[in-house]
């Protein structure tokens, strides 16, 4: 029996699965927040206490980088260690694997209603494949096909410049350093659920957009002022520009990425925000930006764009990971 998990700063998700039933099938499944507990030990216990399973491995998909079995969370303050999990709970092995890296292990074996293609293309068999995750950040992760399957590589790609393609854009990035304190712009934070605000905060800056008196109110009541940038789209002007603007942004870097791994067997998009904006990412603009690279649009034109559907994509790519190189039996 198998424990896996996908941990992030807000929400963590427990699930076992068994060998026999395989990695899109759950036995059970809970979901904790994260700061509510000291430290992922602590959240096992209690999680082991409920459900009382045989357990007898794990792998953690974790939001941070990963390196010789241990992992800090990005926006937690815990620190995670495979070999102090073995010793603590008795199991025969621990993987750790970046969040987005467990969501590429997913792709290969996501049955084709948990995928909504975008564009069709002309998928190269054995291919590479490019992963971005927009969420409360933004995830990478890219696949190669070795020895006869495909083998997910962890990126931490969303953390480099931010590249403007037209003036607008030129516009943020200055915005961002003169009036937002920024030294370093990484397409992260202007192309997540944590950047929104700052794309709706420059275009409101502009002036071409009036704030209404209803909008300004519910964002100063709002914890978290994405969904209702969002959710608002279609009833404020300020806010479907910022719409815009993000997926033209996101549409770059899905382009720059899949050029940088030649990515001719697909781009995928996951993470929480693509599913809720299905229909601004089926309009021309996305597919547009993807492919605006000058003499390579043609190669842009044939790669196949997915949306992932499945929110649990990270758990079945976590359980599938650890099935393969760890064969567990029930």
């Amino acid at each position: 029996m198998l424990l896996a998990g996908d941990i992030g700063g807000t929400k963590t998700v427990l699930a076992v699965y068994s060998a026999k039933k395989g990695p899109n099938v759950q036995i059970t499944q809970k979901v904790f927040p994260s700061a509510h507990y000291p430290n992922l030990e602590t959240m096992v216990q209690e999680f082991l206490a409920t459900f009382n399973m045989p357990i007898n491995a794990a792998c953690f998909a974790v939001a941070g980088p990963v390196f010789a079995g241990q992992a800090h969370i990005t926006n937690l303050p815990w620190e995670i260690d495979a070999a102090q999990l073995i010793s603590t709970f008795g199991w025969d092995h621990v993987d750790l694997l970046n969040d987005l890296e467990a969501v590429a292990y997913a792709i290969p074996i996501l049955p084709s209603g948990d995928v909504l293609p975008l564009n069709v293309g002309k998928a190269v068999p054995g291919g590479n494949i490019s992963v971005l995750a927009p969420g409360t950040g933004l995830g990478e992760a890219y696949l190669t096909f070795e020895g006869g399957k495909y083998v997910a590589h962890a990126s931490e790609g969303a953390h480099t410049d931010f590249a403007p393609v037209n003036s607008l854009q030129m516009g943020l990035l200055k915005f961002m350093w003169e009036k937002q304190g920024f030294e370093h712009v990484s397409f992260e934070w202007v192309c997540s659920g944590i950047g929104i605000p700052h794309l709706y905060a420059y275009l409101k800056d502009m002036g071409d957009a009036e704030e209404p008196a209803w909008l300004a109110e519910a964002l100063a009541h709002a914890d978290d002022p994405t969904p209702v940038i969002f959710n608002n789209a279609s009833k404020s002007d300020l806010c479907a520009s910022t719409l815009d603007l993000f997926v033209a942004i996101l549409g770059a870097e899905a382009g720059n990425q899949a050029l940088k791994v030649m990515a001719t067997g697909g781009i995928y998009l996951g993470g929480g925000i693509p599913p809720r904006i299905i229909p601004k990412l089926q309009e021309p603009a996305f597919l547009e930006a993807v492919r605006n690279k000058g003499r390579f649009c043609g190669i842009l034109a044939d790669i196949p764009v997915h949306i992932i559907l499945n929110p649990r994509s990270g758990m079945i790519g976590a359980a599938a990971y650890s099935f393969d190189h760890h064969p567990v039996s029930d």
